[in-house]
């Protein structure tokens, strides 16, 4: 549990510090998260001029494609309709053909990131994973995921970011020597949510302990890491903010988390969740403010798509980032909710007075980091970054 911080000094309306620069307390930001709607302003206003300290006018994203690697997965949480059954409508894992004409459509488009996602270990549940990873000639989806990333960078000018679910610290390792930045959402750090009927009944490898795990062990590798919170599945406020420490605790000792994800949960038919409430608008900026002011200087995101038509708002809340969004391909772990046309998103962002910047898949203040590493990755990563650390600029064909 984190102390309480001494520089804190509160007002009697909004319980809010006069110091913008000091991470709050667990107290306060409980408070803080609890309070009344009329204390939103008040708090809004705390994390724009934090923000404004350490993030000033600039709100950056990452230009994308998806590639959903595979859908066959071994965990069943709540919420999720990605998932797949060997069998079930489309279940599918893709070939290497597959991916690469993904890849090299969107670098036509100018995109600079190739997200992979994809089912945790399917193959330790279904032998049908284990005949088709077979016939592509590998021993496991960790091995099948290191040869395309290390494809992504032999064959395209793409970069690739892999969210491939619990791995150990040699697969870290691995996976960073073909890839500049790896994430891992925590999601939360409540136990409860692993019983019978909670949102992560049946997912085994959303057992907090484990995802905290491979969160510190890329930090003892200095590994750019991308991690964040769901909201809205089931957890207390004092959970959520809990989660929140947990991920600033782990900055802290290693310094290798370059964003923290805000995700609110969003229902969908057809799950066990499917009539369990979302998260309102003011809940999902209240979080976000409350995150900035636990984290100053952190990179904080918050997925545009998922708040679509008042995406917007959410750079009220004090974030500095979009996260990635895609000219090409859908959003296939929501696939209900579009990603803003680019345009549109750097008209909203500009309205607020900020410049939209494109980045890379890691952040520019990451990437001597991760260029050091040298080899394969550092190459693509020397020509793919600007001075600044950003995305050079590619036009689409």
């Amino acid at each position: 549990m984190a102390m309480p911080c001494h520089h804190e000094r509160s007002s009697a309306a909004s319980g809010l510090s006069t110091d913008w620069t000091t991470p709050i307390s667990r107290d306060t930001a409980c408070r803080l998260l609890q309070a009344g709607d009329e204390t939103l302003p008040a708090l809004l206003a705390a994390a724009q001029r934090t923000r404004m300290e350490f993030k000033p006018g600039v709100i950056t994203h990452s230009r994308k494609v998806f590639v959903p690697l595979t859908n066959l997965c071994r965990d069943y949480c709540g919420y999720c309709t990605f998932r797949r059954d060997p069998g079930d409508p489309g279940a599918h894992t893709m070939t290497p053909d597959e991916v690469i004409e993904v890849v090299r459509a969107g670098e036509r488009m100018g995109c600079t990131e190739v997200l992979f996602s994809l089912g945790d270990k399917p193959e330790l549940l279904f032998p049908q994973m284990r005949d088709a990873l077979r016939r592509l000639g590998y021993k496991s989806t960790l091995h099948y995921l290191e040869a395309m990333c290390e494809k992504v960078l032999r064959e395209s000018s793409l970069l690739p970011h892999p969210n491939p679910g619990l791995m150990s610290a040699e697969w870290l390792q691995r996976l960073a020597r073909v890839s500049p930045s790896i994430g891992l959402m925590l999601e939360t750090t409540s136990p409860r949510l692993l019983a019978r009927n909670g949102a992560h009944d049946n997912a085994p490898d959303k057992d907090p302990v484990k995802r905290l795990r491979v969160i510190e062990d890329a930090g003892r590798q200095q590994i750019p890491f991308t991690t964040g919170i769901l909201i809205g599945i089931g957890e207390t406020m004092e959970e959520r903010i809990d989660a929140l420490l947990a991920i600033r605790d782990l900055h802290a000792k290693h310094g290798h988390i370059q964003e923290v994800i805000i995700q609110n949960f969003r229902a969908k038919p057809g799950t066990p969740m499917a009539h369990c409430p979302e998260p309102s608008h003011e809940d999902m900026l209240r979080t976000i403010a409350v995150a900035r002011l636990m984290m100053p200087q952190m990179n904080i995101q918050a997925p545009p798509n998922l708040s679509d038509p008042h995406y917007a708002d959410l750079l009220d809340g004090g974030i500095n980032d979009w996260g990635g969004v895609s000219p090409l391909t859908p959003d296939f772990i929501n696939p209900e909710k579009p990603w803003p046309h680019l345009e549109h998103l750097k008209q909203q962002t500009e309205a607020k007075g900020f410049e939209l910047r494109q980045r890379l898949p890691v952040y520019p203040e990451f990437t001597k980091i991760a260029t050091a590493r040298g080899g394969l990755i550092g190459e693509r990563l020397s020509s793919a970054a600007d001075a600044a650390g950003y995305a050079q600029i590619k036009r689409a064909a």
